[in-house]
């Protein structure tokens, strides 16, 4: 398990932005396309190759973004609001660097039971 300081996991905000954002648009693309991508199951014979092949990328990329962010060491908590975490040590613990997308820089910790609900401000 990789450990980030706060500037570390700050430094790394803008390649998780990136990232983020390609996720987002794949994840349009595949709920836009997913009732076509059902009846395209139910009937593989009736012609839907072409956007087969759409739905299929779209998967794909958001498979790679994913783990992208995941290989940095990074753990996704909810793909809907952009919530990561970054592992770090506190007091000689383990807990979350908290992030959220919206949100300017790494201002939040919590315990790694505590979820989101139990953020703290990371005090100076």
């Amino acid at each position: 398990m990789k450990l980030f300081t706060v500037e570390e996991a700050n430094a790394l905000l803008p390649e998780v932005r990136r990232l983020l954002a390609g996720i987002d648009r794949s994840r349009a693309t595949l709920r836009r396309m997913a009732p076509e991508a059902k009846l395209a199951s139910e009937n593989p014979g009736g012609g839907g190759v072409a956007r087969g092949f759409q739905y299929s990328d779209a998967l794909a990329t958001f498979i790679a973004l994913t783990q992208e962010i995941l290989g940095l060491g990074v753990e996704i908590k909810d793909f809907d609001q952009g919530l990561l975490d970054f592992p770090s040590e506190r007091d000689g613990k383990i807990v979350y660097l908290c992030w959220r997308r919206g949100e300017e820089s790494i201002e939040w910790w919590h315990d790694l039971d505590a979820g989101f609900a139990g953020r703290q401000r990371i005090e100076d």
